[in-house]
């Protein structure tokens, strides 16, 4: 293992001074006048090799007005505005330490390794320091040391063991795995698992990683001077900006157990993710196989009473949920309620039987301890938490067929996450929420109320003479917040096409449609290929792909034949190829150029009527005497739409077609609210001028066109 100094590992750095050695901050940090602050984004700008556009300037200013006036802000940054250094260069400037929360791998390893060492440097003249910046991920990104070197700790109860002796053997591709995460683990300055590649898969991952609450502690644990999430920890307590995830954001939000470090500025990226990934923070699942883990775990070291409990209850839940029905549980069954008060219960006699031993001097056995211990609290914690009923909580059967077990859980989420991100978010610093669509309907308040940001408190969009609310923050403090767009360079009526398949019958559950298929063969053979197909189900995708490979001789790539980048990058280098997939390909595909010229849409991505959550959300703003369908429903959808029509114009040069094939866009009264969600294109329902104005644009592309099969 190397021992370079915090300074110099990767995702915390201070730029080295001209003699090599790390820079030394000869003054206090102090905020650079807002008056500066087009200057500094110039110079920012210029550093990276970008262009600096009229949005970027304005977004850059807004931010600065939001910090100094104690306010919040949403700001919406279509693609290729340069959003990131239109956020980071007042946060920079403004002197106190600024945590930036991203939804994706992606954008935070372009802060890290491109933007923020670019923007330090361009930023010290004027600064007169090199501000220090850091990741920081939760504990169970980073290899744990102790498991490395010490062993896995047994789910059968026998203490420590080799993960790559016994799971398969040093031969196995899982033993390999770790095998290879031991040797990495003397090489790696960071431990982050997204500094490993190749990558491993998650259960080869886990042998040699550790959650929170497993963790030993750095005081207890023999390796706890070299940890490595101990390390990122201490370099984010340092640093004057802090990059994190959402996940990391919901947790020191709204598990009043702070994991960040203090900061006056939050800034938001890829604020349209926030609230499904502060849902999935606050999600909690009690599964046949955690209880299993649990009685396990807890075998060797808890009394023989508590175990026995612990797997009488085990037994009795399994019995019950392998013939659940799923959804949405109004209020459990007393035969449920029954079986859940006995986890918890038991659950309760292993967490004081572990802690009755705790001090007894045991050898290898703290890891073991930490580890059934962890599975206990969790357990108890969710079944008290699902025995309590709350008003503010949806709960679920959900059934799973992972496996080929067909196994049923408990699962509880809340049902809104506003209330939580309200009181967790906004007292103590300003906030912007940044994203290329935060406007649903053409309007802000949707998605504002979505996060904790309520209308009555929304102030003019452009600050005016005498515009001064009572500024401030704490537990009384109004949640001011101004919401502005601004645009994006791309000229969206010249560059795409909306068109909306008007003359099809409206979609119903059956994913084969015979006009949709048709109707898709015809605008991919106009186009040369290039389409991504965006469908609202994985299998209404295979439907699509299963049929068009037969018709074209088009390569078609479908989502979960291969590793997502992997995808991704074949399609990007074949013009004729193309790739059809669901939901990540909706928000996660970045591909500028020829290759993207028509993006499909097959139908309006409503959620499942069946969802229980979605269901529960949309009925609760009903019975409050509100549209329960536009909240929640089509929010949802348009959000989704907007995002993958956002795909097409990823270049100033990209030109093409996003093609609808659901006339209810059209037709329906809400259907403007999906058209004014998404990009100013050009729109049409005439399919004939879309097949002209496909050809075209693929005539002047790289000469890759489809051979229609006959007959």
């Amino acid at each position: 293992m190397t021992n370079d100094s915090e300074s110099q590992l990767p995702g915390a750095t201070e730029l080295p001074g001209e003699d090599g050695d790390a820079a030394v901050d000869v003054e206090e940090a102090t905020a650079v006048p807002r008056s500066r602050i087009p200057d500094l984004l110039h110079a920012a700008v210029a550093a990276v090799g970008g262009v600096e556009r009229p949005g970027q300037v304005r977004m850059a200013e807004a931010v600065a007005d939001a910090v100094d006036n104690a306010e919040h802000l949403l700001v919406q940054a279509g693609t290729g505005t340069g959003k990131s250094l239109a956020y980071l260069v007042p946060a920079v400037a403004h002197g106190d330490r600024v945590v930036v929360a991203t939804a994706t791998l992606a954008l935070q390893r372009q802060l890290v390794e491109r933007d923020l060492p670019r923007t330090v440097e361009a930023l010290h003249p004027v600064l007169r320091r090199r501000p220090l910046f850091a990741m920081l991920k939760g504990r169970s990104n980073y290899l744990c040391l102790h498991r490395a070197n010490e062993g896995t700790p047994s789910d059968e109860g026998e203490g420590l063991f080799d993960a790559a002796e016994a799971l398969g053997g040093p031969a196995s591709k899982l033993g390999q795995d770790v095998l290879r995460l031991r040797e990495w683990a003397e090489e790696t300055d960071t431990g982050d698992r997204d500094d490993l590649s190749p990558g491993v898969s998650d259960k080869a991952w886990a042998q040699l990683a550790v959650t929170s609450k497993e963790c030993l502690g750095a005081t207890r644990c023999a390796y706890g001077q070299e940890c490595f999430a101990e390390k990122a920890r201490e370099r984010a307590k340092l640093a004057d900006v802090v990059v994190t995830n959402h996940a990391m954001l919901a947790i020191d939000a709204i598990e009043g157990a702070p994991v960040l470090p203090e900061h006056g500025l939050l800034i938001v990226d890829e604020a349209h993710e926030l609230v499904n990934r502060v849902t999935g923070a606050a999600t909690a699942e009690l599964t046949v196989g955690a209880v299993n883990r649990a009685v396990k775990r807890a075998a060797r070291l808890a009394n023989e009473k508590a175990v026995d409990a612990l797997q009488a209850a085990a037994e009795n839940y399994h019995g019950l949920m392998e013939t659940a029905q799923p959804g949405r549980v109004e209020e459990l069954p007393e035969y449920l309620a029954y079986a859940v008060t006995a986890i918890r219960d038991a659950a309760r006699q292993v967490i004081s039987s572990l802690g009755e031993t705790r001090d007894k001097g045991l050898s290898d056995e703290d890891a073991v301890r930490k580890q059934a211990m962890a599975s206990a609290e969790s357990l108890h914690e969710t079944a008290e938490r699902l025995l309590e009923d709350s008003e503010y909580d949806v709960v679920w059967i959900e059934r799973s067929d992972r496996f080929g077990m067909g196994t049923a859980s408990l699962r509880v989420a809340p049902l809104s996450v506003s209330g939580l991100l309200r009181e967790g978010l906004y007292k103590e610093r300003s906030v912007v929420l940044t994203s290329a669509t935060l406007k649903l309907g053409g309007d802000f308040n949707g998605v504002a109320a979505s996060v904790g940001l309520p209308s009555e408190a929304r102030l003019p969009d452009e600050r005016t003479p005498g515009d001064n609310p009572e500024p401030g923050f704490g537990e009384d403090a109004v949640p001011h917040w101004r919401g502005i767009d601004v645009g994006s360079p791309f000229k969206y009526p010249k560059q795409g096409i909306l068109y909306v398949a008007r003359h099809l019958a409206d979609p119903g559950r059956d994913p084969e449609r015979p006009d949709m298929l048709d109707e898709l063969a015809e605008l991919i053979g106009a186009a040369g290929g290039r389409t991504l197909g965006l469908f609202s189900s994985m299998r209404g995708a295979q439907t699509a792909a299963e049929a068009l490979r037969e018709r074209l001789d088009n390569r078609i790539l479908l989502q979960g034949e291969d590793t997502l980048g992997e995808l991704i990058r074949e399609f990007a280098s074949d013009a004729s190829t193309c790739l059809f997939g669901t939901l990540s390909l909706w928000q996660g595909v970045d591909v500028p150029g020829s290759a993207c010229q028509l993006v499909v849409m097959d139908r309006i991505p409503f959620p499942r009527p069946d969802d229980p959550l979605m269901s529960a959300r949309q009925k609760d703003v009903e019975q409050r005497g509100g549209n329960g369908f536009m909240a929640v429903a089509a929010t949802h959808a348009a959000l989704l739409m907007a995002q993958g029509a956002g795909r097409l114009v990823r270049a100033a040069d990209d030109r093409g077609v996003v093609a609808v094939l659901d006339p209810r866009v059209e037709t329906k009264r809400y259907g403007s609210f999906f058209r004014s969600s998404m990009p100013e294109f050009w729109y049409t329902t005439d399919r004939n001028q879309v097949r002209r104005s496909l050809a075209a644009i693929d005539a002047s592309a790289p000469p890759v066109r489809p051979v229609v099969k006959r007959g």
